[in-house]
């Protein structure tokens, strides 16, 4: 049993937690020390939504892009473990000693191949047994089932068995992304309100500008006329001057 469960423990550290499958050209990064693949964490960064330093998948500790190198020692143990045959234990089926590998949708029961064609569940809707792991795993988080599950049905120890060890690690990319999701419709939102702040402010701006502007000519318009009046004031003088000027002068008597 030990030893079973040595080898569980080590085929499940040789996961990536983006990829969910054995890693690929493993990386460490630098920072924090958590491994994955170089294409999975490289594509990662690129689609990210938020700017450099990225968050790590698993710890949130900020790295730029690069920062992480080849781990061969890993890569070593990913080897070793894909040369290590799965322990058959429990998850074989009592009846014909293959792998549950098989989740029956009607039955909420794990079967193998042999059982997939048998009467008692051809005609039946069936996953792989990881698939319906990660359904319950990501289902169980929130409170509930499956909504395909009968409600007359439990999911099976096996099942639980295989969401704890291989769906967590889908279930923290999940939760994960989705917090990613939550920051980024936060972060939206936020920019709207401050956009639609200055577009208000612009508008009260702008029409501050447009009264300042009609007084200003208005003011301007009552300059202009009173220096006309004043002008033509002027030139009236001036012309009733001249007139008297031209009149002829009276000789004394």
């Amino acid at each position: 049993m030990a030893a079973r469960g040595g080898i569980k423990d080590l085929q499940e550290a040789v996961i990536c937690s983006i990829c969910l499958a054995s890693f690929n050209n493993p990386v460490i990064l630098i920072k924090c020390g958590h491994n994955f693949c170089r294409s999975c964490i490289t594509q990662y960064c690129k689609e990210s939504k938020v700017s450099p330093p990225y968050p790590c998948p698993q710890c949130r500790e900020p790295f730029q892009e690069g920062e992480f190198q080849p781990n061969r020692d890993l890569r070593n143990v990913v080897e070793i473990a894909k040369k290590i045959p799965e322990p058959r234990g429990k998850k074989a089926c009592e009846k014909h000693e293959e792998l549950l590998k098989l989740f029956c949708e009607v039955d909420q029961t794990p079967i193998c191949v042999v059982c997939r064609e048998s009467r008692s569940h051809k005609d039946h809707a069936v996953l792989p047994i990881d698939e319906a792991a990660v359904d319950y795993q990501v289902m169980f988080a929130f409170g509930g089932i499956p909504a395909r599950a009968h409600s007359r049905h439990q999911p099976s120890k096996l099942l639980l068995g295989v969401a704890d060890s291989k769906g967590r690690h889908s279930l923290q990319s999940f939760f994960f992304f989705k917090q990613l999701e939550t920051e980024r419709q936060k972060i939206v939102a936020e920019f709207q309100q401050l956009r639609q702040f200055l577009e208000e402010q612009e508008r009260l701006l702008l029409a501050q500008l447009e009264e300042l502007n009609k007084e200003i000519e208005k003011r301007r318009d009552e300059y202009v006329a009173k220096v006309s009046e004043e002008l033509s004031s002027f030139s009236s003088l001036i012309n009733e001057m001249e007139q008297k000027c031209q009149q002829p002068k009276h000789p004394r008597t």
